[in-house]
């Protein structure tokens, strides 16, 4: 695949956090009295507000998302870098990837650099959208940001409400294999993770080389 740029989605991407992600959650549902289990079905590729208005909708979703981020953004204990994520971005030109996450600014950044991955000049968090996935808005704000239409970036998702934001945007997609995927006849190709793909830069274009197709 040929490209411009990569654009990424954080957790499950490049950071391991679903150990931090599901101790948060099932602790919040457990304070609300909550089936711990509906919670971490839909929590998933989505802003922590939008999760809360669905399953609490009696609760201040703004405010509850705020607290309960604040808490994860300390919880960096059990972070993990991503397999390949490291060589990948390192592979890459500053100018050509961004990262789209459905967390805050300060989680984001808290995360990145808990498990020593770049803060990239391009971030895109819950805090700077409107709309978070499955809409479009926080991949067209970073092709914007790079100066570039979507159709030229490749985006790499791991949970369906991405890869919906993503095609709605006019991007082509690679997944990671995972229970939260969704339908793979949604992406372009899926591996396992970032180590299944092979990047080189070459006169201001990126090539992607797939080391690996998962068996998905």
């Amino acid at each position: 695949m040929r490209c411009a740029a990569v654009l990424f989605d954080l957790d499950g991407v490049l950071v391991d956090s679903g150990s931090t992600v599901e101790r948060s959650w099932r602790d919040w549902a457990r304070r609300q009295g909550l089936a711990e289990e509906e919670v971490l079905r839909v929590c998933h590729g989505r802003t922590s507000a939008a999760t809360i208005a669905a399953v609490a909708p009696h609760l201040d979703a703004r405010a509850e998302a705020e607290r309960l981020e604040a808490l994860q953004a300390t919880d960096t204990a059990s972070l993990r870098v991503c397999p390949g994520a490291a060589a990948v971005l390192s592979a890459l030109p500053a100018s050509s990837w961004a990262v789209v996450t459905s967390g805050s600014r300060q989680l984001a950044t808290s995360r990145l650099r808990g498990v020593g991955l770049p803060v990239p000049g391009v971030l895109v968090t819950a805090d700077d959208v409107r709309h978070g996935k499955p809409d479009p808005e926080g991949y067209l704000a970073a092709a914007a940001r790079l100066g570039l239409d979507p159709s030229r970036c490749v985006v790499v998702e791991d949970a369906r409400p991405g890869v919906l934001a993503a095609r709605a945007a006019g991007c082509r997609v690679v997944g990671i294999e995972g229970p939260s995927l969704g339908s793979v006849a949604e992406v372009d190709v899926v591996v396992a993770n970032l180590a299944g793909l092979a990047v080189a830069a070459v006169g201001g274009l990126i090539r992607l080389m797939v080391r690996q197709v998962s068996d998905v």
